[in-house]
């Protein structure tokens, strides 16, 4: 669990709320991003349920790009409670190496899952 869940949130946040339209929410008690009036693509959890985990939640194109994110990284990636059924991924954010760069392009690539087409067609991200 990180030390710091406000630095790590600021960190999740700005890359989220760089995508075009993107727009924050409690959902469940908890941070989510989503693309205005449309649909949430990435979520925070800081010791959810005390499970001592510091996360993003991030959609995946369907349940076999998850499974083979987790069996890739599995240090990294696990499947999330109430979400991964749904080909949800979650990536742990509490180390000290954590690799932003690859956090920020599978917020980027959850966005694109769920933006409408004219964002898209627009240029994207």
């Amino acid at each position: 669990m990180s030390p710091d869940p406000e630095t790590v949130l600021a960190r999740v946040r700005d890359l989220a709320l760089a995508m075009p339209e993107a727009d924050e929410r409690l959902s469940h008690g908890s941070p989510g991003f989503f693309i205005t009036k449309g649909k949430f693509f990435a979520y925070f959890w800081h010791n959810h349920h005390s499970d001592g985990e510091t996360i993003a939640i991030v959609k995946t194109s369907g349940r076999d790009e998850q499974a083979m994110l987790i069996e890739s990284d599995p240090a990294f990636y696990y499947s999330p409670p109430y979400m991964g059924p749904s080909g949800w991924v979650a990536m742990r954010l509490d180390g000290e190496d954590v690799d932003w760069d690859r956090v920020g392009d599978r917020i980027a690539y959850s966005w694109e899952l769920v933006a409408p087409r004219r964002l898209l067609e627009a240029g994207g991200r």
